[in-house]
């Protein structure tokens, strides 16, 4: 029980006391408030400014869990947001009332887009809008009662914690990935062995003799943080790069609905791909939802296969030897095959090997109509440029220009024609692919458009159409040479030794490859954390390309104060155009002079700033030392919350991590990739005592509502609709149709908390979101449907105090039997169904029990009356507090007690069978527990209704069930 003492000022309120939405939004902000005050819901630390005055008080059991970050919209938020949140604080109160020690707090996912888009249009400092939304976001989760520990809630535009995503940056800066040791280590042993000859130098190079750019720049090969040159998502309307999952499924930026093309541009990267196994074989450890895991190896996206070398020809021109192109393939077995060669048309060797002419007898059919290679290519790059990875991708019809540059296949010696076509991208694989057109459909018609060879190697079956691909197995076909015959072996056999084949001969290694391309981590942005970067600028001006980390003193390096916060404008939206960060016009800030450790040197800032995801990525660890200025978080306050546990008798050796996360599925892959990639470099370099960030992750469903469209096709407010007797439904009196889907603005079907906070009560809402069904399972808002949640806490508030003059109902006398057991029934399921995250079968068993106490006419026995209070608390926790002061305790039932089960009262004196006669019950009869089966089947038997089916007649066979059911066979 808690040890809060404080007056919480008993409710007065003049009779009568019915409980009404008004009634319960009194009754709502005085607990909030009394919370606030008393600090209800700190969680204390081992050590440290959040530790307990009373170190033996802290409980010997901890829960930490977690909601994923929110982002603060200036809408504020509607029904659907606080589904996941309501079902972690129903968890953590009740497991806080059972004793544990709850880390539950929120934060907010603040730097971004959608705040700097407002401050170009409006001309509002993105963090003005961003600390506006944050408070409107705070003051709507308060008034629905949630039990944060408030001062662990911080927002990833803070300076106090931004500091510390860029000092987590400076250490990924300042290591690298040791592929012995499968761990990240520091950059700084990794020049030791540089240095004493420990380590060979790539290219050869003599370490000593190296100037020091130059040993930066072979440093940079290695770095977990490092730059380079990529393939990104260039969106020249809003300036800047965007990730993946900023780009939605037509090829558009997700805000703005801008064009977004492939462009390799000079950017900051994390080596994610270095962690690729670990991140693989470590789901297994974790517990996760199987869809959630399957997700994120098939991003991963491991395979098996070889990288094949094709030397490169070109008819009347000769190429130096490194003219070789790479092709990775999974299927090495297909290699007899292949017919012609892709790259994509980015591919940095196109330039190298495009013919001066076109060969003789050229299928005009290849040249695009240029009368030369350069011609036909120039104009298809351009082409590709303003196209979409999904236009790329999609397009039916396959389109690309021969380079006059021929590829030989080392399988069979054939001259191989090499063709740049869209449907390969740069950021795939290595850029090029050997085409298989026999065993590939995309190849296959690019073949058939471009009258190119198709060589089967694999033998389809008997029905398959000849004019189609087979991508299926079966026995290798027209794959031999003097060397090696493929003839006649399965793919799995037929690729291994092709693999073998090419390796021996120099022509290809066994090559393990994923999908998962490095981080893009630059954003040219504004509103994100700057770069903890700057670069060199010589006597004539000059600026490096070597970065320089700032030493941990100048950290936080904060954002300038700029007059526009929009990028360079473009006089066109090209792909050609190039990126002016807003931090360049920053000029003071952007050029600064710095002594690093060798005197005053002027120098130029990193304009780029870092994704959103940067602050996301470790959040989970701030919320545990948030005060903390010396460390990102103190070690023995980690492993207290985070460490791993004692290997089980499974023998499986635990992460560790946040012991329950809980967010939508929506973020399966890239955040928690991200999350689990910082947090692994962390623990390598001994920062951290948990392996992964979040042990055990719950996806929670979603709300969804019905819209309406007029005759316009317009949406119209769906509380006004009206549903008619004959299943039509009207507004204003005309015909409107229903649809249903996801809850939005743009559907006119929003429904906020505070509008369910004013017509119910929070904790109505908070029991009608719990109740709808399963947490994880999606389920459709009716908003007159939470009468029902309000009914049942009117009815409880009824069982222990008086509407009529707010005095107590409840007796001290002894319940009787009937209610004792039910009561301890009720006591057990719902400590179980809390358990395991089951609320809506938990309030179905509380509403039994209530339902019981209304149906008597004698007051309430108290012990009842208090067990109801207590299992209602978690998920109604202003009335529980409420009646719980009515019932004569002082201060607080957040810390308990839950009630306790007696299990003597959880065994039935008798059991009722359901009787069966050709599989359909025709009777129930009662026999005492302890019934034998023979007493069981004459009890049966002699039952009015069986004697009068059987009408006499003896049974062939009757079957008894122990504890389940009588079947018998007249």
């Amino acid at each position: 029980m808690s040890t809060d003492t404080a007056d919480t000022h008993a409710f007065e309120a003049s009779p009568p006391q019915r409980y009404t939405a008004a009634f319960a939004g009194e009754i709502e902000a005085k607990w909030q408030d009394f919370w606030e005050q008393n600090h209800t819901f700190y969680a204390a630390n081992p050590s440290g400014p959040l530790a307990a005055e009373d170190p033996t008080q802290i409980p010997g059991e901890k829960l930490y869990v977690l909601d994923m970050f929110p982002y603060p919209s200036g809408a504020g938020l509607h029904v659907g947001h606080p589904l996941g949140y309501i079902g972690t604080d129903v968890l953590g109160r009740f497991r806080r009332m059972t004793g544990a020690n709850v880390l539950h707090t929120l934060g907010y996912d603040s730097f971004g887009l959608p705040a700097e888009q407002y401050a170009v249009k409006t001309g509002t400092h993105p963090r003005a809008t961003t600390e506006a939304n944050v408070a409107r976001y705070r003051e709507q989760l308060r008034r629905l009662g949630f039990g944060h520990d408030s001062r662990r809630s911080v927002a990833t535009t803070d300076v106090e914690f931004y500091k510390w995503t860029q000092w987590i940056f400076l250490q990924l800066f300042d290591a690298f990935y040791d592929e012995k040791a499968r761990k990240a280590r520091p950059i700084a042993e990794l020049v030791e062995e540089f240095a004493a000859g420990a380590r060979e130098v790539p290219g050869g190079l003599d370490w000593a003799s190296m100037d020091a750019d130059d040993q930066q720049r072979v440093l940079a090969g290695f770095r977990l943080a490092y730059i380079g040159q990529a393939p990104v998502n260039w969106c020249p309307g809003l300036g800047t790069v965007l990730s993946n999952e900023e780009v939605t499924a037509d090829g558009k930026s997700a805000i703005g609905n801008f064009p977004v093309f492939r462009r390799n541009l000079r950017q900051w990267m994390m080596r994610i791909t270095a962690y690729c196994d670990r991140l693989i074989e470590d789901l297994d450890r974790l517990d996760w939802p199987e869809s959630v895991k399957a997700m994120q190896r098939n991003w991963i996206g491991r395979s098996v296969g070889a990288q094949v070398a094709f030397a490169v020809t070109v008819p009347g021109s000769a190429l130096p030897a490194e003219n070789v192109i790479e092709v990775y393939t999974t299927r090495p077995d297909t290699l007899f095959g292949a017919t012609y060669v892709v790259l994509a048309p980015e591919h940095p060797l196109v330039d190298s090997i495009t013919a001066p002419a076109w060969p003789q007898e050229v299928n005009p059919r290849w040249t695009g109509g240029a009368d030369s290679p350069a011609s036909a290519v120039q104009a298809y790059r351009e082409e590709a440029a303003n196209k979409t990875d999904l236009d790329r991708q999609e397009n039916k019809e396959k389109t690309g220009v021969f380079t006059g540059a021929y590829a030989v296949n080392p399988a069979n010696g054939a001259q191989l024609p090499v063709f740049i076509a869209d449907y390969v991208l740069m950021g795939y694989g290595t850029g090029a692919i050997m085409a298989v057109p026999a065993q590939d459909t995309r190849d296959y018609e690019f073949a058939v458009s471009f009258e190119l060879p198709i060589v089967r190697t694999v033998q389809p079956p008997a029905d398959h159409d000849d004019n189609e691909a087979y991508t299926g197995d079966g026995p290798a076909i027209n794959s031999a040479n003097d060397e090696i015959s493929l003839n006649g072996m399965d793919v799995a056999a037929a690729k291994a030794v092709m693999t073998q084949w090419l390796q021996a001969r120099g022509s290809g290694t066994p090559r393990t490859q994923y999908k998962l391309r490095d981080w893009l981590f630059s954003r040219q942005r504004y509103w994100g954390e700057p770069f903890p970067i700057v670069y060199a600028i010589d006597e004539n001006g000059a600026v490096s390309d070597v970065p320089i980390a700032l030493p941990e003193s100048m950290l936080p390096l904060e954002l300038p104060e700029v007059a526009n916060y929009a990028p360079q404008s473009f006089d066109s939206l090209d792909a050609n155009s190039t990126p002016t960060p807003p931090l360049g016009r920053a000029t003071e800030w952007a050029t600064v002079t710095l002594d690093l450790g060798d005197g005053p040197r002027p120098y130029r800032r990193e304009l780029n700033v870092m994704p959103q995801w940067a602050g996301s990525c470790w959040y989970e660890m701030r919320y545990l030392d948030p005060t903390n200025t010396e460390r990102f978080v103190d070690p023995g306050v980690e492993k207290y919350w985070m460490g791993p546990k004692e290997t089980g008798a499974d023998g499986v050796k635990d992460t560790g991590g946040v012991d329950l996360y809980v967010g939508g599925v929506e973020h399966a892959v890239l955040h928690l990739l991200y999350s689990r990639f910082w947090h692994k470099a962390m623990f390598d370099l001994g920062h951290v005592s948990s392996e992964e960030p979040f042990r055990k992750l719950f996806n929670q469903g979603y709300i969804q509502a019905f819209a309406y469209t007029d005759s316009r096709g317009v949406y119209v407010p769906a509380e006004e609709v009206v549903s008619e007797p004959d299943g039509t439904f009207t507004h204003d009196g005309a015909l409107v149709q229903r649809e249903y889907g996801k809850m939005g603005k743009s559907l006119n079907n929003v429904v906020t908390p505070d509008e369910m906070c004013a017509k119910y009560g929070a904790d109505t809402f908070r029991l009608y979101e719990m109740g709808m069904g399963p947490l994880d399972i999606s389920r459709p808002w009716q908003t007159q449907d939470a009468v029902g949640s309000q009914r049942y806490l009117q009815r409880l508030w009824r069982n222990i105090v008086s509407e009529t003059d707010g005095s107590l109902v409840v007796t001290d006398d002894e319940p009787d039997l009937e209610t004792l057991k039910l009561m301890h029934k009720t006591i057990d399921g719902v400590r179980s169904d809390l358990t395991g995250m089951l609320f809506n079968t938990a309030i179905a068993k509380l509403i039994v029990l209530n339902n019981h106490l209304t149906k008597s006419t004698a007051p309430t026995p108290r012990l009842v009356a208090e067990a109801l209070v207590l299992m209602t608390a978690p998920l109604a926790p202003h009335i529980a507090e409420e009646l719980w002061e009515r019932l004569g305790h002082n201060g607080s039932l957040a810390r308990g007690p839950f009630p306790e089960v007696d299990a003597s009262y959880l065994v039935e004196d008798t059991f009722e069978y359901p009787i069966q006669i050709k599989g359909k019950v025709r009777s129930r009869v009662t026999v005492p527990a302890n019934a034998t089966i023979a007493e069981v089947e004459q009890a049966a038997l002699a039952d009015p209704k069986i004697v009068e089916e059987l009408a006499g007649a003896a049974p062939r066979k009757v079957v008894v069930i122990g504890g389940k059911m009588v079947s018998i066979v007249p």
